[in-house]
């Protein structure tokens, strides 16, 4: 069998675990079916019954299938070969696969209040025996990108191939996210953005999302996640669904504000003119 071949039957098995997996958070009777090959004994399956609970699962599942379809999408438009093409929807499919664990264990997918998504999704897949189908190589790459996926910033790395995945998939998840949080960026509720959150949006730069203090600092962190949109082609789509201009459209619009919005406009219009090269 040819590596391709290889990529190809080791997806279909991933997919399908993957899949069992996921649904299997739904009720304690799948749970207690999955629970001889999934090892979800610790994911605490009293809440499986729960509407919050089943809710949060179904978001994640959705979830997951649009992220590993857009990095699908992100790989060919960046004309990345199959086998790269494969390993990109591989870490698209697993990257959230923390969350599942998360949101049963303590009912929040916020990680400064239980413990960081991605770094469990590692824990969880760390014994899975189909992994080591994968060369050391892409294995690496994919434990890489997946526990950089929600980092404020990559871990730093000389290796060109980790850090292209780790910008894929970064791309991937935000793209869909804009869509997930959409019913939560409404209109403003007059309390404002924190001047710090303020004074780092009209600098172009990150802030810590972990110190949010106001709905508004919610939205503007969104706006300035576009600061680190890693490609042209990923930044279109946000833009073609509107998020952007809905976001500033439900801000207070002062001075400083104003700034800051004329500055991102401005880094947008540039960032969609430079083209997107693959460096792995």
């Amino acid at each position: 069998m040819n590596d391709i071949a290889k990529m190809r039957e080791l997806w279909q098995e991933m997919s399908s675990w993957m899949t069992t997996y996921m649904k299997s958070f739904y009720s304690p009777e799948e749970a207690q079916k999955a629970k001889s090959h999934l090892d979800i004994k610790n994911t605490g399956t009293i809440f499986f019954d729960d509407a919050q609970i089943v809710d949060g699962i179904v978001l994640k599942e959705q979830h997951t299938w649009k992220v590993t379809h857009n990095c699908e999408r992100l790989a060919q438009h960046l004309k990345l070969n199959e086998h790269d093409t494969i390993l990109a929807k591989m870490i698209g499919l697993f990257h959230d696969v923390g969350r599942f664990r998360q949101f049963t264990i303590y009912r929040t997918f916020n990680d400064a209040m239980s413990e960081n998504h991605a770094k469990l999704g590692l824990s969880v897949i760390k014994d899975l025996s189909f992994m080591q189908k994968l060369s050391a190589d892409d294995l690496a790459t994919l434990k890489f990108a997946i526990g950089n996926h929600n980092a404020k910033e990559i871990a730093p790395t000389d290796n060109k191939r980790w850090l292209s995945f780790a910008k894929l998939i970064r791309d991937a998840d935000k793209i869909d996210i804009y869509r997930v949080l959409k019913p939560y960026l409404g209109p403003t509720d007059g309390t404002g953005c924190s001047p710090d959150f303020v004074e780092l949006f009209v600098e172009g730069k990150q802030c810590d999302y972990t110190k949010m203090r106001t709905q508004d600092d919610r939205k503007l962190v969104r706006l300035m996640w576009v600061y680190d949109i890693n490609y042209a082609w990923s930044l279109q789509q946000i833009i073609n669904d509107n998020y952007i201009e809905e976001i500033i459209g439900n801000l207070l619009q002062d001075e400083e504000m104003t700034k800051g919005f004329n500055r991102l406009r401005a880094y947008m219009e540039k960032k969609l003119k430079t083209p997107d090269i693959w460096e792995g």
